[in-house]
């Protein structure tokens, strides 16, 4: 009897093993899958230029970063989204906003009322304006000292645009960096383009002899875009921004990536 139960024991151990091996070997629950009751969070696809310093670049281990970064970041965060960035080409942005391959798209885009027929922007988040970069010899003004000039700009941004309106026909390049390194080889006598972005290249290029006025075009202002019918996802951006500034969270980020007193609009 003794025996027979020292038998019965050891087949009871036998399959409790088995049973914790086959445990051990399911698989994880994939990454936001529901555990411990916890709700997954929803995944905020964001389209954006990461090329564009200080705004959006990829750092050495290609992982994005940028003013324009941290603050979707933010917001996102705020929403109970995690966020996904994918790159494009400045000009594919929109058609792939439109095409419902990202929620939202950000890139210093600035607001201007012919993107405003296609997609629909949240409130500005920055506050920018227009340089004109040139070598040090030239001395240019304002956007009408151009005229005769071979003047580069990044393809379909606010500098190409400026230029067109008044009759200038600019070399169009896919990313700013391009353009500046056009004027450093004399392949462009200047540059039109985002401040920061100017500013940006001249401080991780010591160095040059790059100089710089303010353009004449007046303020411009950047704003996350949305499919035209996606309201909802806008207000609750704009509400969140709104948030953001009023917290303090935003002069953070903003003093992180840039100096001088964080602008009011």
């Amino acid at each position: 009897m003794k025996k027979g139960w020292q038998k019965a024991l050891v087949l009871l151990l036998i399959v409790s093993l088995l049973a914790l091996v086959g445990c051990a070997g399911d698989k994880p629950a994939p990454a936001g899958d529901k555990q411990g009751g916890e709700e997954p969070k929803k995944v905020l696809k964001v389209g954006s230029d990461i090329a564009y310093a200080p705004f959006e670049f990829f750092d050495e281990k290609h992982v994005p970063q940028g003013f324009d970064i941290d603050l979707m970041t933010a917001i996102a965060e705020d929403l109970g989204y995690e966020v996904e960035f994918e790159t494009a080409a400045f000009d594919g942005l929109i058609p792939a906003l439109q095409a419902k391959k990202y929620d939202c798209i950000i890139s210093a885009m600035t607001i201007r009322e012919d993107r405003a027929k296609s997609i629909l922007f949240s409130d500005p988040y920055f506050k920018a304006e227009q340089y004109i970069a040139f070598l040090e010899g030239k001395n240019y003004t304002k956007v009408a000292d151009l005229k005769d000039a071979k003047i580069g700009v990044q393809l379909n941004t606010t500098g190409q645009f400026v230029l067109e309106d008044v009759g200038l026909n600019p070399q169009k390049y896919d990313i700013m960096p391009d353009a500046l390194n056009a004027l450093l080889h004399g392949g462009v006598d200047a540059v039109v383009g985002d401040n920061q972005a100017i500013l940006e290249f001249i401080k991780a290029n010591p160095g040059t002899n790059i100089k710089y006025v303010a353009a004449d075009t007046g303020d411009e202002y950047y704003g996350i875009g949305f499919n035209l019918e996606n309201t909802e996802l806008c207000e609750k951006v704009n509400a969140s921004l709104k948030k953001l500034k009023e917290s303090g969270k935003y002069a953070e980020i903003y003093s992180k990536w840039f100096q001088g007193e964080v602008p009011e609009f």
